[in-house]
């Protein structure tokens, strides 16, 4: 009697393995989603840092620092360290990001829309990787770095969500509020994304180019382009006055009320300091406090118009079935 022929079992990824062996609760997916949001925020207020102490060349070529060296020397000065610094914080943000990933992926039962979400910063974090490289390489043109930052705006968007959908089952979204405010609350979103876009305008037309070195800057007065966006920022505040009273009108629930709150609060306070900043010639310090601002608006307005549904988790008779860990991808 013959042997059956040796056969190859299915072979597994890492992330398979640790998805097997280990089920994290739904805190703790939480906070991987939450420490991507944090990191978000940091490689957006440390690159303006960048580019506000003249740091954008200070290593001046990509993926190396030099020609000859792939960390920051001596020669480079401040500049080198300042830009190469913010180099090394995209490893944390990729380890942030990482979490991300092994966590939604070891949820049990298997939620792939989560594991997507967090995948997809994956993606966006070295898409952005490779476009700051480009921006290097084509002398901080004003244009890449915009899209630059647009493209970390992404990314800060696709944390938050991950970060809110980590803490919602799956089951199909329930309005919690009348349509008209559901439908106030896109305005805003698209409004502010408006805001944003604008805001790398008066960034790429204004005095802080990124590097003492001559740096083309967009062709359009600066001193226009920060009304625009004044004008912009006066419509978002607007909306976001009209959503917090409407939200008492409907007598909203308590939290869409407070995220309502929040963004009202940070509006306010991105107003003051653009103000602020635009009569004292753009000081750096205020300049960056306004990014930092930029992105937590960004979080506020995304948090209020998912607030405004709710996702239970899906009964047990629909959860589907989970295939056999040994045939899992990840």
């Amino acid at each position: 009697m013959h042997k059956p022929p040796p056969t190859i079992g299915a072979v597994q990824t890492p992330l398979s393995l640790i998805a097997r062996r280990w089920t994290p609760s739904t805190r703790i997916v939480r906070r991987a989603a939450l420490a991507a949001v944090v990191m978000s925020v940091v490689i957006i207020v440390t690159g303006g840092a960048v580019r506000l102490t003249g740091s954008g060349l200070g290593c001046d070529t990509w993926p190396k620092c030099t020609d000859d060296s792939l960390f920051a020397t001596p020669e480079q000065g401040l500049h080198g360290a300042i830009e190469f610094g913010n180099r090394l914080l995209t490893y944390v943000l990729s380890a942030a990001v990482g979490w991300a990933i092994v966590a939604s992926r070891s949820v049990k039962p298997r939620r792939r829309g989560l594991s997507r979400l967090a995948w997809s910063q994956f993606w966006i974090v070295m898409g952005n990787a490779v476009l700051g490289g480009i921006t290097v390489w084509a002398g901080l043109n004003p244009w890449t770095v915009a899209g630059h930052f647009l493209l970390a705006t992404g990314l800060l968007t696709v944390t938050t969500v991950t970060w809110v959908r980590a803490g919602e089952g799956d089951g199909p979204p329930r309005p919690r509020v009348p349509r008209p405010v559901r439908k106030l609350s896109w305005a805003i979103v698209g409004v502010s994304a408006v805001l944003i876009v604008l805001g790398t305008s008066v960034t790429g037309s204004g005095k802080h180019a990124g590097d003492s070195s001559d740096v083309p800057r967009m062709p359009w007065d600066w001193a226009v382009a920060a009304h625009v966006h004044a004008i912009a920022a006066w419509v978002v505040c607007a909306l976001a006055v009209a959503m917090w009273l409407v939200l008492r009108v409907v007598d909203a629930p308590d939290d869409i009320r407070a995220r309502a709150r929040d963004l009202l609060l940070v509006v306010l306070a991105q107003g003051v300091i653009g103000y602020v900043q635009y009569f004292l010639d753009v000081p750096e310090l205020l300049v960056g406090l306004h990014m930092l601002g930029s992105a937590l608006m960004w979080i506020a307005v995304v948090r209020l118009a998912l607030s405004l549904r709710e996702r239970e988790a899906l009964p047990a008779a629909v959860v589907p079935a989970q295939a056999d860990p040994a045939l899992t991808r990840a």
